[in-house]
């Protein structure tokens, strides 16, 4: 009787094992899609892909602009913001280019190097370009982005998705795929002792 129950607890346990390692197998699945339909899109259509070094020439905070969201909307006269533009030495070429903070700065106003995410407070976005612009100023040497093919004749500060943050975003669905198949693999050694043992 106790041997029964022994058996019956062991199969539970081994089923409900096997459940916990084929869910995270499955959502593992379903991280990777996720990854492969946001990330790996944009990694892979960035032309900003060689670093090198830009050399300040000149960081200048022209009149303000209006909010490049807020464009045909009533709000679009109430979110104006410094349009800072960051002119840089490339190294590589010797040419006098642009400097964008990100691939999405570019998208968003290709006048200015620099897009405020929050444009609510106007002083502290005044201030927060006036300091981005010292700081240029003060630091004239720092590496940046190129385009290698020519396509893109201006700079990026960094990229939205470098390579380390696209192995960073594949690493938590691999390591729970590999627990998730290590999980299976013992339940099925496990099932497999015990049919031995009882057939001996």
């Amino acid at each position: 009787m106790l041997g029964k129950k022994l058996v019956t607890a062991q199969k539970r346990g081994e089923t409900r094992a096997l459940c916990l390692g084929l869910g995270m197998v499955a959502c593992s699945m379903m991280m990777y899609f996720f990854v492969g339909i946001t990330i790996v899109p944009f990694y892979t259509s960035s032309v900003w892909t060689t670093e090198t070094v830009c050399k300040v020439l000149k960081a200048n905070i022209k009149d303000k602009v209006f909010c490049p969201n807020s464009e045909g909307s009533e709000e679009e006269e109430i979110f104006p913001y410094p349009c800072l533009q960051v002119w840089v030495n490339l190294t590589a070429s010797g040419q006098e280019v642009m400097l964008y903070q990100t691939e999405d700065t570019l998208e968003r106003n290709p006048k200015c190097s620099y897009v405020p995410d929050k444009l609510e407070n106007s002083k502290e976005v005044k201030a927060q370009i006036e300091t981005i612009a010292s700081n240029f100023k003060k630091y004239q040497t720092f590496p940046c982005y190129y385009d290698p093919g020519g396509t893109q004749t201006n700079v990026i500060l960094s990229r939205l998705y470098p390579s380390k943050g696209l192995l960073f975003a594949f690493l938590w669905p691999t390591l729970m795929f590999t627990g998730g198949c290590l999980i299976i693999v013992l339940v099925k050694i496990s099932q497999y002792v015990s049919v031995l043992s009882a057939w001996q």
